[in-house]
This record gives C-alpha cells, structure tokens and sequence, in this order.
C-alpha cells in the first residue's frame, strides 16, 4: 500500500475494470438475496443475466471473470513497453515474480482456505486470482520478448494445443473428445496433479473424494488464461499506438466482431464451456471484451464523457482490494448489530438489507483509499 501520484492513465480502462468490480462485489451481493425475497417467476427469468451457465453456453455473467483477466493484460503495454529494449530484464522479471506470487496468495486466502490454518483443507489452484498470475506471467513475458506477429501466433498455437489436446488425448476413459463433466481430459489432469489440494475435495471415509459439483479445471486451462490475457495485450497495443482514436475504436469493434463470430462457429465441434474456458469460450469471451472496450474508449477518452463515474473509479482503481475484501472480510456483523429487531419486520428482506450494509462498509473503504490516493500495488 502506497500513497501514489498516478502517472497518465486510460480512463476508460479504470471505470471498465470498476464496471467490473462493481458487478462482483454490488451486483451479485445483492440480487440473490433480492431473487429469494421476491420469489417471482419474472424476477427469477432475469437472473438468468446474473448468473453462471451450469455447463456448456455464455450468459453475460459468464464475463466477469474473462473481463478480469483481458483488463490486466490491456495494461501491460502501457507499463512493460519501456523495458522491451533493456538488456538487464532481471528488475522487470522481480515485478513480474513479486506480482504472480502475490496474487496466487491472494487467491489462496480467497477460496484456497488458506487462512483456515488447516493443510487438509487448502486448496492450492482454485481461484480468478490465480487464472490471473498465470495468465500474465504468460502474457507479460511473451510481450517482452516476442515481437506482436509472433505473440499472435503463440496465443493461436495456445488455443490449437488446448483443443487437439482435448479432443485427440485420452486417459483412463477420460478425453478422446469427451466434453462431459465427468469425462473430459482437463478434469482427470486436475484430479491427477492437484489430487487432495483441489477445490472441492474432502475426506470421506477413509480416503479422499472429489466433489460431484465441483466442475472448475486450471492445469490444462492455463494455456487459455494466457491467451485471454494476451487479448488483453493485443488490445493494450492498439490503444497505445499512435493510430487515430476512432481508428482504434473501429478496430476493437471489428477484431471483437470476429472473435465473437469464430467463437460460436468452432462451439459447433469444440463447446463453449467456461468452468473448462475451452478455446472456442476464449475467442467469445475476449470478442465480447473488445466491444465492451471499444464501448468504453469510445464514450469515455474518445467523446470525453469522464466526469460522474467516482463510484465505478473507486472500485477499479483499487479493484484486487475490492477482491479480496469481499471474499475474506465479512461486514454483516455491522448490519445485524445495527438493525437487529428488523427481521421480524422485514422477514425474507431481511438478508438484502444485511447484504446491502456489507456492501456498504466495503465502498466506504474504498472511498476513503481512492480519497486518500492509496491503491494496492501488486
């Protein structure tokens, strides 16, 4: 933590990534506790915006976590350009070390149980935060050392090997082109190299057994959160680049255009599974992404509209503590110590209004870090 002058930065870039936050620590707060206390059919068919896809398809919800990743790597050009041409890469390297660590901790306290103090229940690769140190140690290193051609034929070579790998590969009756929950290649790969330490394994009689809803994969997936992050890079290039603004703009709608199309059309043979972020799930996800960027620089650096977004400003400029807060630290103790009684009169709203108060002290937080100029540097 640091009291920080904040060089020039893409404003467009700080209220996406707020646009974000918000959406995962506001938004998901509190709609589902709302759904339950309305309890009515036309509020449940709009939850379907704000919710998962059990297996194969995208809902927008699905994006959350995709945007995440793409945004962390639009940066990257923007703060890696100058050491391209160093010789001593060995202080960019440390940053770069220092940050993929801090963030696979980070996501172990988050969902690894890692402040439980218990070995036998860590989980060692289950969470956004560590998709993201991995994606960007990929990411940042092939943009450091490989020039923009070559990089997007590393990230195309990412997404044909994850692909042959699961449709051609099979082990022990898993694989083979197998996209089921329970038979596809990246499912045995977890179970088989993070064994005990993956989410969602506990100890039952005797030995150990992995959870039936439990369907998230990262070893094999990995290769795809370096290439959602690149997209990122790729798009951070543009930006940066001298081309004119509206230019830029147009590239970022026909790029997300084409990714998006290329997407659903290989989702015919290859699925689009996001708990798998199956290679044809990259291209929608990061094509969706493109737009939602072009969308952003256009209103906000392009037409100059920047004024009246604090609140999504506090959320993205501090967004690993925003993170972090909503999944370790729990606020509703505040709501049921000050309206205690209420619930007798507030029954199934009750939950929304103790939401609301956790997600209240969490903004009041980030207020006062965004007022003071501290952000959490990683």
């Amino acid at each position: 933590m640091k009291n920080s002058s904040q060089p020039q930065r893409l404003a467009s870039l700080d209220i996406l990534r707020g646009f974000d936050l918000f959406c995962l620590v506001v938004l998901e707060s509190l709609l589902h506790p709302l759904a339950n206390a309305i309890n009515s059919d036309w509020f449940h068919q709009l939850m379907w915006a704000f919710t998962h896809k059990e297996w194969e398809g995208f809902s927008s919800w699905d994006l959350v976590m995709p945007l995440f990743l793409f945004m962390s790597g639009v940066s990257i050009p923007f703060a890696f350009s100058k050491y391209k041409t160093d010789t001593n890469k060995l202080p960019i390297y440390r940053r770069i070390g220092k940050r993929v660590l801090l963030l696979w901790i980070f996501g172990m306290m988050c969902q690894g149980n890692l402040l439980a103090l218990d070995p036998q229940n860590i989980a060692f690769f289950s969470n956004t935060l560590q998709s993201i140190a991995v994606g960007y140690l990929i990411a940042s290193l092939a943009f450091l050392h490989l020039r923009q051609r070559n990089q997007f034929i590393l990230a195309g070579a990412f997404l044909f090997i994850y692909w042959a790998a699961m449709t051609f590969v099979s082990v022990g009756g898993f694989g083979g082109g197998n996209y089921t929950p329970d038979g596809n290649l990246a499912e045995w790969i977890d179970r088989t190299v993070l064994g005990r330490f993956r989410d969602g394994v506990s100890w039952e009689d005797g030995s150990w057994s992995f959870a039936p809803w439990y369907r998230y994969t990262w070893i094999l997936s990995s290769l795809n959160f370096g290439v959602t992050v690149m997209t990122g890079v790729f798009a951070g290039m543009l930006l940066k680049s001298n081309k004119p603004e509206l230019v830029k703009i147009k590239w970022l709608v026909y790029a997300g255009a084409v990714m998006v199309a290329l997407g659903w059309l290989w989702g015919l043979e290859h699925p689009v599974i996001k708990k798998l972020w199956t290679s044809s799930m990259v291209l929608v996800s990061s094509g969706y992404c493109f737009l939602l960027m072009a969308l952003f620089y256009w209103w906000i650096d392009y037409r100059k509209h920047n004024q009246g977004y604090t609140v999504l400003r506090v959320y993205g400029m501090n967004s690993i503590t925003a993170y972090m807060i909503t999944n370790v630290v729990s606020f509703k103790c505040v709501g049921q110590s000050l309206f205690y009684g209420l619930e007798q009169y507030t029954g199934n709203f009750y939950p929304v209004l103790i939401s609301l108060c956790n997600v209240s002290v969490i903004y009041v937080i980030l207020w006062l870090m965004y007022k003071h100029k501290l952000f959490l540097k990683v």
